[in-house]
C-alpha cells in the first residue's frame, strides 16, 4: 500500500516544463471510479504523454466489504452466504472452494453424485461468467449485437440455477456436506436442452466477431504483457493460458472428480486481447463437453454426505418429530463444530485460480478465512499491460482481464 501511495503521489506531482523543444507535457487522467468500462468502482490513475500511457496505477478499495472479517462473526454454514458475494459472477465457484476447504478439515468424502453434480454446476457457472464477459467486452469495443446474444443464453443458465436453488444469482447451493437441496425433478431435461443447443450459439458469436474488421483491429496485437511479469504478479486463468502457459487447476491438481472428465485446456500463444477472447470462447466449448459428460454419466446415490451432525434434518421429519425440530433449531442458531486445524484449497474459477485458506479453532465459528482471489492477482498486471500503449487501447486491454471488483476488495 505504501508503494502504491508513493507511486500515485509521484504521478500527481507537477510536471516540470520540458527541457527539450517539442517534448510534450504529461497529464494525469482519472479513469473511474465511476467509469462504465471499468465494470465496477475502480479508479485508475493514468499519466499521459500525448495519447501514450506512460504510467498507470489501479486504486482499489471503493467496494471494500470486509467479507473475510465477517466470516468470523457467523457459523460455518452462514459463511456460505458470504462466498456468494465475493465474485458475484461466479458464486458457485466460491461456494465450491469454501465447501471443499471445510470438508478437508472435517475429513469428509463426498458421494460420487455430489461430486459430479458440483462439476456440472461449476461448468455452467463458467459458461455464464464467460458470457457476461464476452457480451460486455464486445459492447465496450462497439459490437452491440453480441451483447444481446450472450445475455440470451445467460438468461437460460440463470433459470436453471433458479430451478435448482430458488435463486438466480446468489444461490448458496453448494455447501459443506453436499448440496443445499435435492436436485429438482426434470433438471436433466432442462440442462440437456440448453447444452445441446449451446455449441451452435458459440459458433454464432464467433461468426459475428471472427471476421469483423473493427473487432480485429481493436484486439489483435493489443494488451501484451510478458509471461515473466504475469508470473511475478500472480496473474492466472485465461490471461496466463493466452500467453502459452499450461496452468489450469482442473488439470494440474484435479478436485471433485475432474480427473474423470475428458476435456482440453484452452491455450494460445499470441498473448493479446484477441488471444484471451479465443481462449474463453474455447473454454465455453470445453465446459459444454464437461456438462454433457456429467449429464450422461451422472452416478446414482445421495446428494449429501453421511454427516448428520452438520446437515439439517429432513423437513418432513421436522413436522412430526420433536427431536428433529429441536436439532434443526440448534444447528441453525449455534452451528456445527469443525475440528481445529487449517486447510488450503484451490480451484479454477472463470477468472483463474481461486483459493481459500481456512483456519478452525474447534468452535462453530471460523477463526480465519482468507481468500486468494484471481481478480486481485490479475489486476496487478494492468500497469505493465497498458504502459507504453495508446489511451484508445486501454479499454480493450482492461476488459480482456475480466476482473470483478468484489473479487478484489474483500
Amino acid at each position: 500500500m505504501k508503494a502504491l501511495e508513493e507511486h500515485v503521489a509521484s504521478m500527481l506531482a507537477p510536471e516540470p516544463a520540458p527541457a527539450e523543444p517539442g517534448k510534450g507535457r504529461h497529464m494525469v487522467l482519472n479513469m473511474g471510479p465511476q467509469h462504465p468500462s471499468t465494470h465496477g468502482v475502480l479508479r485508475v490513475l493514468i499519466e499521459l504523454e500525448g495519447e501514450t500511457v506512460r504510467k498507470a496505477a489501479p486504486d482499489i478499495g471503493y467496494l471494500h466489504t470486509g467479507i473475510e472479517k465477517q466470516f468470523e462473526a457467523g457459523t460455518w454454514l452462514q459463511g456460505v452466504v458470504l462466498t456468494d458475494r465475493v465474485d458475484y459472477l461466479a458464486n458457485l465457484s466460491n461456494n465450491l472452494v469454501y465447501a471443499l476447504a471445510v470438508e478437508k478439515l472435517m475429513q469428509l468424502e463426498m458421494p460420487a453424485r455430489v461430486q459430479w453434480m458440483r462439476v456440472m454446476l461449476a461448468e455452467l457457472q463458467r459458461i455464464e461468467s464467460h458470457l457476461v464477459w464476452l457480451g460486455t467486452h464486445a459492447l465496450d469495443i462497439g459490437a452491440m449485437s453480441v451483447f444481446f446474444y450472450c445475455f440470451r443464453e445467460r438468461e437460460e443458465i440463470l433459470r436453471i440455477k433458479e430451478m435448482f436453488s430458488g435463486q438466480r444469482m446468489m444461490t448458496s447451493y453448494i455447501r459443506p456436506g453436499g448440496l443445499a437441496l435435492e436436485p429438482p425433478r426434470g433438471w436433466e431435461k432442462r440442462v440437456g436442452k440448453f447444452i445441446r443447443d449451446f455449441p451452435d450459439k458459440v459458433d454464432e458469436y464467433d461468426d459475428l466477431l471472427e471476421r469483423n474488421p473493427v473487432w480485429l483491429e481493436r484486439t489483435k496485437g493489443v494488451g501484451f504483457i510478458s509471461v515473466e511479469d504475469m508470473l511475478d504478479l500472480g496473474v492466472t486463468g485465461p490471461m496466463l493460458r493466452a500467453a502459452g502457459v499450461k496452468l489450469d487447476v482442473r488439470k494440474n491438481t484435479p478436485y471433485s472428480s475432474y480427473e474423470k472428465f475428458d476435456f482440453e485446456m484452452a491455450v494460445r500463444t499470441e498473448n493479446d486481447v484477441f488471444a484471451r477472447y479465443r481462449v474463453r470462447l474455447q473454454e465455453m466449448r470445453e465446459s459444454a463437453k464437461i456438462v454433457t459428460q456429467a449429464l450422461e454419466g451422472m452416478p446414482e446415490g445421495p446428494w449429501q454426505a453421511d454427516a448428520p451432525k452438520m446437515l439439517l434434518p429432513d423437513r418432513e421429519k421436522m413436522k412430526t418429530q420433536m427431536e428433529a425440530l429441536i436439532y434443526h433449531f440448534k444447528l441453525v442458531t449455534e452451528g456445527y463444530r469443525v475440528p481445529a486445524g487449517e486447510a488450503y484449497q484451490a480451484i479454477e474459477s472463470p477468472r483463474g485460480e481461486i483459493a481459500y485458506y481456512v483456519v478452525s479453532n474447534g468452535t462453530s465459528h471460523p477463526y480465519r478465512v482468507h481468500m486468494r482471489t484471481p481478480s486481485f492477482g490479475n489486476l496487478q498486471g494492468l500497469g505493465p499491460m497498458i504502459e507504453g500503449t495508446l489511451i484508445a487501447d486501454t479499454i480493450a486491454a482492461m476488459g480482456s482481464m475480466d476482473f470483478v471488483l468484489g473479487d478484489v476488495d474483500r
